[in-house]
């Protein structure tokens, strides 16, 4: 290993440590309380180090919600079944989501809850046009627009839908990580129940309410 290489690798290592001591303060304490000498106590360094590696906090937040958000977008992308009709997709697509945001808990309630400039900026999704600049919502986008291509259902309508799938599913996620101990069948059970009923139960009222093409 060269000298060059083994600069990065110790730069690499160091602003990993950085976001993991940041994405800790987070998930305990909320973003609000995040500041540089927190994580600077957290990783037995002075401040004026940390700004070695990144500009100022609002660069250490950006990255930690990237990293939380790009977990929940392959979940959803990266979405393969059997037949692969956009109905199947769609039941998958939703499982995997609730997986992803399941397997980092406090880290997804820290986020989706808080209301600063920062955390918005990656988590919002019920605005207009959303589905053209949220990866998962647009993955959800284009299933619907699958599942409606004989239907008469307007580009607005689809993306509403798959807003209001996003937050029953964002419901869904947030009581299963409050009520945790209801044990895993029960919760299960809701998972499948939810994604192969209810979800389904959404894109068809909508489906049955357009006229074929």
């Amino acid at each position: 290993m060269t000298i060059k290489e083994r600069r990065e690798r110790e730069k690499e290592e160091m602003r990993e440590l950085i976001l993991s001591a940041a994405n800790d303060i987070i998930t305990a304490e909320g973003f609000d309380k995040l500041s540089i000498r927190k994580i600077a106590k957290k990783i037995e360094y002075s401040p004026s180090i940390i700004y070695h590696y990144f500009n100022d906090k609002e660069e250490i937040l950006n990255n930690v919600m990237q990293r939380g958000y790009k977990k929940i977008v392959t979940a959803v992308s990266l979405t393969k079944v059997k037949g692969d009709s956009p109905e199947e997709r769609l039941v998958e697509m939703t499982k995997n989501y609730i997986k992803a945001a399941l397997d980092m808990p406090e880290e997804f309630i820290a986020a989706q809850l808080n209301q600063s400039e920062i955390a918005l900026k990656h988590t919002s999704s019920l605005f207009k046009g959303a589905s053209k600049e949220k990866p998962a919502l647009a993955a959800l986008y284009n299933c619907l627009k699958e599942i409606y291509k004989d239907k008469k259902v307007d580009a607005n309508t689809v993306e509403l839908t798959a807003q209001m799938i996003a937050v029953s599913t964002l419901g869904l996620i947030i009581k299963l990580i409050i009520e945790k101990d209801i044990g895993d069948k029960q919760r299960q059970k809701l998972i499948g129940y939810f994604s192969e009923e209810i979800v389904l139960r959404i894109v068809n009222e909508k489906g049955s309410n357009s006229k074929e093409v």
